[in-house]
């Protein structure tokens, strides 16, 4: 039994060693894979692969980046954390097209200008690199993901010096912004963004950081020359073409009408309040419980993961964690001194993230008006309540 495993396992050795030697035809052709966004939040941004063709030897695969590796221990956890490693992926392309012609997502593809030399360096980099020693990799969004990926293993591909042209209508836009294009600003989608990362990427992307989007790299290879003199794509296609569907957007559960209805239900119940001379103590608890709760999962993504892009988050003006320690005292008939000092700290918070979202320093969520409109109101009838029971 021993041998046979022996020899079972000499037998795949050999395998791997040959597939790692495999030498491409004349005929074979190295092309770029831009697939069009999905309707998920997760399929939004698109995806690109590599296509390894070679049709003397049978060859027609796809190689993509960003794998999930569920397999993972505490998946949930490094996912999370930003400490989960991905996968390259290696599919055979019916296999690749039946599943996005399915989905019904657009499939562009980009043939390589590449020499002999080049695509078997860019083949044999693929295949090493899908070997399970070193499939995984930490990913980033913005700077290490399926897209920066095909650039970069394309610029290790060759000697010669890829210069990215930029396109007639090109724009310099902020990494939100980029992601506002593919998302939208009034969708759930967006809102959760806007929440969850900071105002680092309000600042401008360059030419090379806007390849973090799959359109991008389209856009730019298709540009691109080699050398300064001849193109990267020799030859440019549509394998699918997405079909247009009755997908109608749903304006009346967007974020806006939703968070906009609960600060309509917050100055409601605060006028009320005002004309009878109380206070709805159950309202300040969830108001205080929801920004203190919001306030800590910022905290959580700005320092305890390795998000790059959860830093410097400025929604902490509004969701401040140290609210949970306001609720005890909120829902007692009298309030300590300290308490109505700290509302109004919440009130200068405030009217500091309307100076940042002025300024540009972060972009906030749309959504988040209405309610942060009708928490400043509430905020200011606390402040004149509690002196008024003084």
């Amino acid at each position: 039994m021993k041998l046979k495993l022996t020899f079972i396992a000499f037998a795949f050795s050999l395998f791997f060693g040959f597939a790692q030697q495999i030498q491409l035809s004349p005929k074979a052709e190295i092309s770029v894979l831009t697939i069009g966004p999905g309707e998920s939040l997760n399929d939004a941004f698109g995806h690109n692969g590599f296509r390894v063709k070679d049709t003397s030897l049978g060859i027609d695969v796809v190689y993509g980046y960003g794998a999930y590796d569920f397999n993972a221990p505490n998946f949930y956890l490094k996912f999370a954390q930003g400490k989960l490693n991905y996968l390259i992926s290696r599919d055979n392309f019916s296999d690749f097209n039946y599943h996005y012609t399915y989905y019904n997502r657009t499939i562009n593809e980009q043939v390589l200008n590449f020499t002999a030399q080049e695509k078997q360096k860019l083949f044999n980099f693929l295949e090493n690199n899908y070997k399970p020693e070193n499939r995984r990799y930490l990913y980033d969004f913005f700077y290490d993901n399926c897209a920066t990926k095909i650039r970069d293993v394309t610029l290790k591909a060759t000697d010669r010096k890829i210069d990215f042209v930029l396109p007639e209508n090109f724009e310099v836009k902020t990494f939100r912004t980029l992601i506002h294009e593919h998302v939208g600003l009034n969708t759930w989608g967006s809102f959760g963004i806007d929440i969850a990362l900071g105002s680092v990427i309000d600042r401008e992307a360059t030419v090379n950081e806007q390849q973090f989007l799959p359109k991008y790299i389209h856009t730019f290879f298709e540009n691109a020359t080699l050398n300064g003199t001849e193109r990267l794509v020799k030859r440019s296609s549509t394998l699918y073409e997405k079909k247009e569907t009755n997908f109608s957007y749903n304006l009346l559960f967007s974020p806006l009408v939703i968070m906009g209805l609960l600060g309509l239900g917050i100055l409601f119940l605060t006028y009320k309040d005002y004309k009878n001379n109380t206070r709805s103590k159950w309202l300040d608890a969830v108001i205080f419980g929801i920004t203190s709760v919001v306030g800590i999962l910022i905290l959580f993504l700005w320092f305890a993961t390795d998000h790059t892009a959860t830093a410097q988050n400025y929604n902490l003006l509004w969701a401040f964690p140290f609210n949970i320690l306001v609720i005890a005292q909120i829902l007692k008939p009298q309030v300590k001194n300290w308490v109505k000092r700290y509302l109004k700290f919440l009130i200068i918070m405030l009217v500091l993230m309307t100076f940042h979202w002025i300024s540009g320093v972060q972009v906030f969520a749309i959504g988040l008006i209405p309610l942060l409109i009708s928490v400043l109101i509430r905020y200011l009838f606390l402040a004149k309540y509690f002196n008024k029971a003084n």
